[in-house]
């Protein structure tokens, strides 16, 4: 698979100076990170709609769009193939090939019983650990693909 992606990015960056008018990587290129940002958003969706909907085969071909639009960004950002072969690997090491790591490691402090004691008790260099974002259950809903 690492070959498929490396060779979709060398791809990727030999069409990024082409021509905008003929290219979609190089129409991407110039539009910038954001619209790259937004199009990986959009197939992501899709890929969750279509599996969450039981449609194996699209979900298939979106996970190339997926693919594609990743290693777009990638490319955009100066990333490439190996620096995500090489942090999947020192996660593998930590932790075992299925698992992420935690967004935080940092555990929220515990309850201050006041503010004039908060202020006394913190310095100021802490910051408030992370809010936490709500979970979506997607299960048992039908969902449809926006085109």
């Amino acid at each position: 698979m690492s070959d498929s992606l490396e060779r979709l990015y060398q791809a990727v960056i030999a069409a990024r100076d082409l021509d905008p008018a003929t290219s979609r990587t190089a129409r991407l290129f110039q539009r910038g990170p954001a619209k790259m940002a937004k199009k990986l958003a959009e197939e992501a969706i899709e890929v969750v709609i279509d599996a969450v909907n039981g449609k194996t085969d699209a979900v298939v071909r979106e996970s190339a769009d997926l693919l594609y639009n990743l290693t777009v960004l990638w490319a955009a950002a100066g990333v490439k193939p190996e620096d995500v072969w090489r942090e999947m690997a020192r996660r593998e090491h930590m932790l075992g090939i299925a698992e992420k790591l935690p967004k935080s490691t940092v555990k929220p402090p515990k309850a201050i019983p006041d503010k004039a004691a908060s202020a006394k008790a913190l310095p100021k260099a802490v910051t408030p650990p992370a809010v936490r974002r709500r979970i979506v259950a997607l299960e048992g809903r039908s969902l449809r693909k926006r085109h």
